[in-house]
């Protein structure tokens, strides 16, 4: 038999805000910082034209001018800190910006999100179209909105989507049990040959936190005469 894919993974466009805080290249740097401060927000896409991305600004990018407030930097620290220096003396977005952006597609898998955030080193990524059009942002907080998922959920998707494809004929043997995001397969089947892909399917649907795998051959000890 052909095994049957892993099940379908989730992506950027099923757990990502939609309704996003942005700016324009011309917003001001007050104005900046007081939308960070009602959004409770750490970052915003810089929009230009049609929703565009242009660049991100940060609240990185507006600490040099406090760093900055009270003494110039010298000649040395200018030259070492020419990004910095430069936004110390900016006011508007288009001059604080970090360009280009860090985007991604909405297409994306949460896993491909995660390590460009962690590779990057950033909380938010702005979701772009093939064209740059801003369609939403993703946060460090969305990938883990998959962990919430009510056990009974995560459960009822191993049965359909792992034990019903892979044991037909044992499904009724095989039980599923999800605490905590933990999943425990138990029970005789078939084809011990399949026991590690299920292993492997189960562990792959999106919110599981980890798979006790005790599926066993249908002659083993214990089932029955």
């Amino acid at each position: 038999m052909t095994a049957p894919a892993a099940p379908a993974p989730y992506t950027v466009a099923d757990v990502m805000t939609t309704e996003v805080v942005a700016v324009t290249p011309e917003t001001g740097f007050k104005d900046i910082a007081a939308a960070m401060g009602r959004w409770k927000v750490t970052a915003l896409p810089v929009l230009e034209g049609e929703g565009h991305v242009v660049g991100v600004v940060s609240e990185a990018d507006l600490l040099p001018k406090e760093e900055f407030h009270e003494h110039a930097p010298g000649l040395i620290e200018q030259m070492r800190r020419l990004g910095d220096t430069a936004k110390a003396g900016s006011t508007r977005a288009e001059n604080l910006m970090t360009t280009p952006a860090v985007t991604i597609r909405p297409d994306a898998t949460l896993p491909q999100a995660a390590r460009l955030m962690a590779g990057r080193h950033l909380k938010r990524l702005p979701v772009v179209d093939a064209d740059g059009t801003l369609r939403g942002i993703v946060s460090r907080a969305d990938l883990l909105k998959v962990f919430l998922r009510a056990d009974e959920d995560l459960a009822a998707e191993i049965r359909e989507s792992v034990v019903a494809r892979l044991f037909p004929l044992s499904r009724e043997a095989v039980k599923v049990a999800v605490a905590h995001g933990v999943a425990t397969l138990t029970g005789p089947v078939r084809d011990p040959g399949l026991i590690p892909l299920a292993e492997h399917l189960a562990r792959s649907v999106e919110g599981v936190v980890d798979v006790r795998c005790l599926l066993r051959a249908a002659d083993a000890p214990g089932d029955g005469p």
